[in-house]
């Protein structure tokens, strides 16, 4: 049996899954298997990874497209090792990312169940570096979680097998964000710890999940809905939620939406200066909106 199972769920990246799990194949810690669940791609990934040619390698494919969440859980429940770590199929790991967070996690107390690391955002097609992610919440960070996703992106995280065990796996009902829905519900069981160094590569690309406005719209909904009695509990905090939804609206030619939830977020906490201008800019138009929203990003 493997100290690490390395689940990296996977559609229509075959490219980019090659670089994803040679990353794995050069970390410096070498006990580990890699599950590839291939989510009914229709390009050449079989061949892809039958060319790596690695005994470590198990690949399972599903024969519908079962969504990111449901992929996750797949390898989850083929895998057998102690710890579990994510990989995005466009993303890559440094070398050192698998010794540095076994090291940590073997010597912490079980309470422990989850370490990340920083990570760099990479744009995938000119490679230049767009932004260094340093974390900054360990321990019990159940509070902070309700707050915002402290602990980024999936492909930093390793996670002990008993955490599934207790908290269960990924909802598959939650399209977006998947991942912090799990953050939220292992926190209240586990503590979580951190390495600073960034470890992993996030590409930024016109095709990455959290592009999709529309799944990013109905995620940030249902987690509304399922955790609205807790996240309102900061009233700041639940009112950025209504403003990132009025924008991914606004930014998706559904201005009245968009307004809905610039108001909502507007009742929550009126010291928010943002939602009164994001209002206004609304009804400029769609087009508009969204020069300005990148107009205001660049600064």
């Amino acid at each position: 049996m493997s100290k690490v199972s390395v689940i990296i769920p996977t559609h229509n990246r075959s490219e980019l899954l090659y670089s994803a799990i040679t990353s794995v194949l050069n970390q410096t810690f070498q006990d580990f298997e890699i599950i590839v669940v291939d989510d009914c791609s229709g390009d050449n990934t079989p061949e892809i990874v039958s060319k790596l040619n690695n005994k470590r390698i198990k690949y399972i494919r599903n024969e519908i497209n079962k969504g990111e969440a449901e992929a996750r859980n797949t390898g989850i429940m083929n895998s057998d090792s102690e710890y579990i770590a994510f990989l995005d199929d466009d993303d890559e790991w440094l070398p050192e990312k698998l010794t540095l967070q076994v090291d940590l996690l073997k010597n912490s107390p079980t309470r422990v169940g989850v370490v990340y690391s920083g990570y760099v955002e990479v744009d995938l097609t000119s490679q230049k570096i767009l932004k260094k992610r340093r974390p900054s919440k360990k321990g019990d960070i159940y509070k902070f979680l309700l707050i915002k996703n402290y602990v980024g992106v999936p492909s930093t995280v390793m996670i002990r097998r008993i955490c599934f065990e207790r908290i269960g796996l990924f909802d598959k009902m939650i399209p977006y964000p998947t991942d912090y829905d799990l953050w939220i519900r292992i926190s209240k069981e586990f503590y979580f710890e951190y390495i600073e160094k960034p470890l992993v590569k996030y590409h930024i690309h016109k095709n990455n999940i959290s592009a999709n406005a529309k799944t990013r719209i109905r995620g940030i909904e249902l987690m509304l809905e399922r955790y609205s009695n807790i996240f309102s509990s900061n009233r700041k905090a639940y009112s950025q939620y209504h403003i990132r939804l009025g924008v991914l609206y606004c930014s998706s030619e559904n201005t009245k939406k968009g307004r809905k939830c610039f108001l909502s977020a507007m009742r929550i906490y009126p010291a928010e200066i943002r939602s009164f201008f994001l209002l206004l800019l609304s009804f400029l138009g769609t087009n508009n909106f969204r020069r300005l929203q990148n107009f205001m990003k660049r600064f």
